[in-house]
């Protein structure tokens, strides 16, 4: 029996008629999304607190202002990801919200003057500004405050009075002390040192104060059900973080029964170690990597959407293949001596914090990224969710047994196993729904996202639910192929 869906039996006129059936041809994958959380500044043109699609870094500068932290995010994510479905959820400033600042003093040591060229970075950007012999501090101060003030992509405002030029954060908040503000980053190999009897002291920026916590739940609950794996969260401070995770939770968030939307959020966190070590014992959240830092020029924020963006286009492609060695395009990293050894790293990594190492070459490459997730309810270590490529690969897998459930019985009448029906019937069977999910777990195999199938076929149950005779349950005892992150060798050797 056929299982027609319009053409009706009765028809009487002659003579060919034929209606379309895709339950057996749909091969689509969803396109996966990237959502830069990030505050505008009053000349963005855009609307504030709804996700909106990227058309480019020139789209992000004009509608959320050339110099903000959004702005930003995007230039940092595109400069890894350039192909990928960008959307934006923009921020204002938070009521209230104070502007972080510092100083940049200068003195001119003795009565020979100063010549050179000053190499101040701020936020990663570098400042250069040529001086001569007859400028007096309060010129140079002059000077660099018009030097940096003129960027129209710059991070932070500049004034001089006197010999000292006043740096303050373009968007408020506590975002702002996260600006870098140094000499010489590039030192003797970039031609960078300052010039002979300058004198220049910085107070770092500080006195940033109120993340946008009240309105990015409203933000997040804006997005609908609109689907984005990778979400680029500028703020590491416990409510942003704790409402990205209602985001996201397994019980009622994007994670649920219910929504089955998925994602996860990447973010950045610095300071020593110590520091690093009490942030990432202090989280516990599968749907969230954190990476540690100390001493980059580059902002936490940044970092954030650099990391996101070097590791979304190969999780896009393959999930089940690691991220490590992958670069973080943009980072500038640590000096030598602020970079964490081994050991530390190790450490890191049993708390709940991504790590990277750092080329000769200064390229930062991604190293081991993890989620915050460390233990189980009862307070026992767990690392079922430990790896990012764990949940990106039971994403792929449960959206590929989604499609074909959707695709294959969307209008399928169902029998007790054992009952005889016509081939071709629109009926299927716990047995015969069973088969399938083997057939679709071999090929998942055969695509290398998954393992030993004979086992799951051993293992796998399909059966019509005791209470509700219209219900299949399904336990699906599937293996996640692994990932080859530690060779290990003893040398045996021999001497003749």
């Amino acid at each position: 029996m056929i299982p027609f869906t319009n053409l009706p039996e009765n028809i009487r006129v002659p003579l060919f008629y034929a209606e379309l059936d895709a339950s057996q041809a749909n091969s689509a994958q969803l396109n996966q999304r990237t959502l830069i959380i990030g505050q505008m500044t009053d000349t963005g043109t855009g609307e504030p607190g709804t996700p909106v699609i990227s058309a480019g870094v020139g789209d992000a500068r004009a509608r959320w202002g050339s110099n903000s932290m959004l702005a930003a995010m995007t230039a940092a994510y595109r400069a890894a990801d350039s192909f990928g479905e960008v959307w934006y959820l923009p921020l204002e400033d938070a009521t209230g919200a104070v502007a972080a600042s510092g100083t940049v003093t200068l003195n001119i040591e003795g009565d020979a003057g100063v010549s050179g060229v000053i190499s101040l970075y701020i936020a990663g950007r570098r400042y250069q500004l040529p001086v001569q012999a007859t400028q007096s501090a309060a010129d140079i101060a002059e000077a660099l405050a018009t030097l940096v003030a003129a960027d129209a992509f710059g991070l932070v405002s500049a004034s001089a009075q006197d010999n000292v030029v006043t740096l303050t954060a373009i968007n408020a908040g506590m975002v702002g002390n996260e600006i870098d503000v140094r000499l010489n980053y590039g030192g003797s190999r970039a031609g960078e040192s300052t010039p002979l009897n300058l004198h220049v002291a910085i107070a770092p920026m500080a006195g940033g104060a109120i993340n946008p916590t009240d309105t990015l739940q409203a933000a997040l609950d804006n997005c609908g059900d609109m689907p984005f794996d990778f979400i680029v969260c500028p703020y590491t401070d416990s409510v942003s973080l704790d409402a990205l995770h209602t985001f996201l939770n397994d019980q009622t968030g994007r994670w649920s029964w219910a929504q089955q939307i998925y994602g996860h959020a990447f973010a950045a966190y610095r300071g020593t170690l110590a520091a690093c070590t009490t942030f990432g014992a202090g989280r516990n959240n599968q749907h969230e990597s954190v990476l540690g830092f100390h001493d980059s020029p580059t902002p936490a924020w940044i970092v954030a959407a650099q990391l996101a963006g070097s590791v979304a286009p190969a999780l896009r492609n393959d999930p089940g293949r690691p991220v490590q060695t992958l670069p973080i395009r943009g980072m500038l990293a640590p000096p030598v001596a602020s970079r964490f050894l081994l050991t530390e790293r190790n450490t890191l990594l049993y708390d709940g914090i991504s790590t990277f190492n750092v080329g000769d070459d200064g390229t930062c490459y991604a190293e081991n990224i993890t989620t915050t997730y460390q233990k189980n309810p009862w307070g026992d270590p767990d690392d079922s969710y430990l790896e990012v490529e764990t949940m990106f690969l039971l994403v792929y897998v449960l959206r590929a047994l989604r499609s074909m459930v959707t695709s294959k019985y969307s209008r399928m009448k169902l029998a007790a196993d054992g009952t005889r029906f016509a081939s071709g019937s629109a009926i299927v069977t716990p047995l015969l729904i069973r088969a399938d999910v083997i057939a679709r777990y071999q090929e998942l195999e055969f695509d290398g996202y998954v393992q030993n199938s004979a086992l799951f076929a051993r293992q796998l149950i399909v059966e019509q639910n005791a209470n509700n005779p219209n219900r299949v349950d399904c336990l699906w005892p599937g293996t996640l192929i692994d990932q080859l992150r530690i060779f290990a060798l003893l040398a045996q050797f021999r001497l003749s």
